[in-house]
């Protein structure tokens, strides 16, 4: 039988947590911690920037998985209902593939139909329709003068 140090867990995960190497907040419940979840999207888009979905999910302390993706993806889409009502820009176009900087499937299926698109969603059309929701979501938050709501 392996024998473990005192107070640091039957796991990895505990592990980890116990040594400082990744927040508590850490683990599955952080994906669908909405308020957290916003306020890094609020906070890429007053820098200008987008994230990968990797990113993203090593933003709540998690590696990339595809359970764990589609789960942030259902996050993304509560953010964006919830936002649409107040008047805000979407938020989840700034979620892109490391590859070629473009939202995800599911994201074309449900919010770029909205928008009217009914393109590929990969090359250049995608690209500019991805690029002009960016500059709004950019614009928006850039305004809010670092007031998060």
């Amino acid at each position: 039988m392996a024998r473990k140090a005192p107070g640091f867990g039957d796991t990895l995960d505990q592990w980890l947590v116990a040594e400082g190497l990744v927040p508590d907040e850490a683990g599955p419940g952080a994906i669908a911690d909405v308020a957290r979840v916003r306020a890094m999207l609020i906070a890429a888009a007053r820098e200008r920037r987008a994230l990968s979905y990797s990113d993203a999910l090593a933003g709540l302390g998690l590696r990339f998985s595809r359970p764990k993706m589609r789960a942030y993806c259902r996050t993304l889409d509560a953010i964006d209902a919830a936002g649409a009502a107040a008047g805000e820009p979407g938020l989840a176009v700034l979620v892109v593939r490391e590859s070629d900087r473009l939202p995800g499937q599911g994201w074309w299926n449900g919010t770029a139909e909205a928008y009217g698109y009914k393109g590929a969603w990969t090359g250049p059309d995608a690209a500019a329709l991805v690029k002009r929701l960016q500059a709004e979501a950019f614009d928006y938050w850039a305004a809010k003068h670092g007031a998060v709501s």
